[in-house]
């Protein structure tokens, strides 16, 4: 038996500290996680956690000490920024329990969940998917992954981001709607996650417009800085 055409290797992300790569299976992306960028999006309150999704291939892998270049998206003139803690899983499982989701956590990493803000009000308003705003070719730049024994306390970890050196987000992960743990929880009722799966978790406020030639410099504490242009 042979393959029609050859395969796409497998999308990998590499790990700190190893030479070993992490396969991605699936990017799950958590909507509305922290209050304060809900609010500016129009909503606020403690809502039923909502997810979409972005293919595999849409991650950009940037080294720790680079600058990863992004080519601005087409279709867009409102392309907008949304930095995020991503929580890679080395174990999959379904209807795991809040208590148990960090057996199942390989380790972390910084990413960008780039979003074509104008196509995603254009589809709210049609009442239709999100994909188009989401899923587009380099939407998820994102660094090596850090295991979770080496990422120091996590969940109470600043998270932030520059834009050409000026400051667009700050807050800490301890302000999310939905804890890593909760959000475990919840995608594993709708899906089986499996091992090689990230999650998005989330964006704070403060999310605005890039433009082609602006430096996008973030990070959560304990991790690596994640550096991206817009070219």
């Amino acid at each position: 038996m042979s393959y029609v055409f050859t395969p796409a290797p497998v999308t990998t992300v590499p790990v700190v500290g190893s030479d070993s790569l992490f396969p991605v299976h699936r990017i799950y992306c958590v909507g509305r996680n922290y209050a304060e960028h809900a609010k500016e999006m129009g909503f606020s309150g403690r809502e039923a956690p909502f997810f979409f999704m972005k293919p595999a291939d849409a991650v950009l892998v940037v080294n720790e000490g680079s600058t990863g270049e992004m080519p601005y998206p087409t279709l867009t003139q409102d392309l907008h920024h949304e930095i995020e803690l991503v929580v890679a899983l080395g174990k999959g499982g379904r209807n795991i329990k809040a208590a148990d989701a960090f057996n199942h956590v390989y380790g972390y990493a910084v990413g960008l969940d780039m979003t074509r803000r104008d196509l995603q009000a254009e589809a709210k308003k049609q009442g239709r998917p999100w994909d188009i705003a989401k899923g587009f070719d380099f939407s998820a730049p994102i660094t090596p992954i850090v295991p979770a024994t080496q990422a120091g306390d996590i969940q109470n970890a600043p998270i932030w981001l520059n834009v050409n050196g000026a400051k667009r987000q700050a807050s800490t992960v301890t302000q999310l709607i939905w804890s890593i743990a909760e959000t475990i929880e919840v995608l594993s009722q709708a899906w089986e996650l499996k091992a090689g799966d990230l999650i998005f978790s989330g964006t704070p406020e403060g999310v605005a417009a890039v433009s082609k030639g602006d430096v996008l410099e973030g990070g959560v504490q304990g991790l690596p800085a994640l550096k991206v242009k817009l070219v």
